[in-house]
């Protein structure tokens, strides 16, 4: 419980530092989100430091109404329960603000019964926060399907580029690929910047929210992830390798990971759910540059970088996502939409002639498997085109491809 005053103060300071600092650089999600949304809550949800604030910073000057604007996520307000929201609503009324932004509401325990009450009372809603539970299937149950979501990621190469006013060349890929895309970091190249959020999520959003004593486990399995970027890892494995008690542990770990977007993993493709869910699965870690933070090993492993990249730009734009792996040959991305495949794509660092057959023939299988007439392999800066029988290749540079997906 908390004292009416403190609230107001809270929203009073919030309303000022809004009024104080600029909207910042447009992001590419701002043209895709409704001006006007009746009846359904806009959900945006991303991982911490992405460019959530800024993004709600953007909306609320696109407003020409009145609007209410509330941050939960400050220790003044760390004692927030769901009877506090008695409080909110007498400065709804008072502010007399038909437009209500919630950053970080899913803090609080039962958020989604008193959105759907102001939706009911003809209020429109924006919700922000950082955990992937704003996506979920039980969201869509509580709020009764009147939600839509929308995700941020920190910048893509091509936001990269526009917000450094460069050109899209192999060089600024090369600077992309090291530093990332956190806006605050890519900004100051400070350190720290990356540090300290590595530490809000593994402590704040993960150990204390969930009430995990043995933090250090967690520390061990983030630097194993960190090292094993775009390999096979399994729960059974890691529990032998990492001294962790269960792999019903490990499991409930790689979730609470993919909740605060800091990993995704991605499955193997097969007709059958089962299949997917026993097989191992594919580690990408959301950004670079706070790869960096955790891992040195992987700041020398260029492929990894290049294969990171490519899985969150086409993540970016909500695929569903595989790997190939049949009779011994993998090709690294299935890329589907509503269940049909539209994309085989194969990344390599360098194409050489110790590596060609490998990268041609996992490609080639994938398209003997699905039927398909074209491929397409992701390397630095090569370009070229492979005839095989009656199936073509396309080897394209990481910068024209990201451009051409953008």
């Amino acid at each position: 419980m908390i004292k009416q005053s403190v609230l107001t103060e809270v929203i009073r300071q919030q309303r000022e530092r809004l009024q104080e600092t600029s909207s910042g650089y447009i992001r590419s999600l701002l043209p895709q989100l409704p001006d006007t949304l009746e009846n359904h809550a806009l959900i945006i949800s991303g991982i911490r430091r992405c460019g959530k604030s800024t993004l709600l910073h953007q909306l609320i000057d696109k407003q020409s109404e009145q609007f209410f604007f509330l941050n939960f996520d400050t220790p003044k307000l760390y004692n927030f329960d769901i009877h506090d929201f008695q409080l909110v609503d007498s400065l709804i009324d008072e502010h007399q603000s038909p437009v209500l932004f919630f950053d970080e509401i899913q803090i609080i325990q039962g958020w989604e019964m008193y959105v759907r009450q102001k939706l009911d009372e003809g209020f429109r809603v924006i919700v922000t926060g950082s955990n992937a539970s704003l996506l979920s299937k039980e969201l869509g149950t509580k709020l009764t399907g009147r939600h839509i979501t929308k995700e941020l990621f920190p910048f893509s190469f091509t936001e990269f580029c526009e917000f450094k006013s460069i050109h899209n060349t192999v060089e600024s890929f090369s600077e992309y690929s090291n530093s990332g895309g956190f806006p605050e970091y890519v900004k100051t190249k400070n350190p720290d910047i990356l540090t300290a959020l590595l530490d809000d999520i593994l402590y704040r959003d993960i150990a204390v929210r969930h009430n995990i004593k043995d933090v250090k486990s967690l520390q061990r399995l983030i630097s194993y992830l960190a090292a094993n970027v775009g390999n096979l890892v399994s729960a059974n494995k890691l529990t032998r390798i990492l001294g962790i008690k269960s792999a019903a542990t490990v499991m409930e770990y790689f979730n609470y990971f993919e909740q605060s977007y800091v990993v995704q993993l991605m499955p193997k493709f097969s007709y059958s759910h089962k299949v997917q869910i026993v097989n191992p699965r594919k580690i990408y870690f959301i950004d670079n540059g706070l790869l960096s933070i955790i891992s040195t090993s992987f700041n020398k492993d260029d492929g990894h970088k290049l294969e990171n990249i490519v899985f969150w730009e086409l993540r970016r734009h909500k695929k569903e996502l595989f790997y190939f792996n049949e009779k011994g040959k993998e090709c690294d991305f299935v890329v589907c939409t509503k269940n049909s495949v539209e994309q085989l794509i194969q990344v390599c660092y360098t194409l050489h002639p110790d590596n060609m057959l490998r990268e041609q023939n996992g490609l080639l299988e994938a398209m003997d498997f699905f039927n398909f007439q074209t491929g397409t392999i992701v390397t630095y800066n090569q370009q070229d085109v492979i005839i095989h029988k009656d199936k073509r290749i396309n080897v394209v540079s990481a910068n024209e491809f990201l451009k051409f997906n953008a």
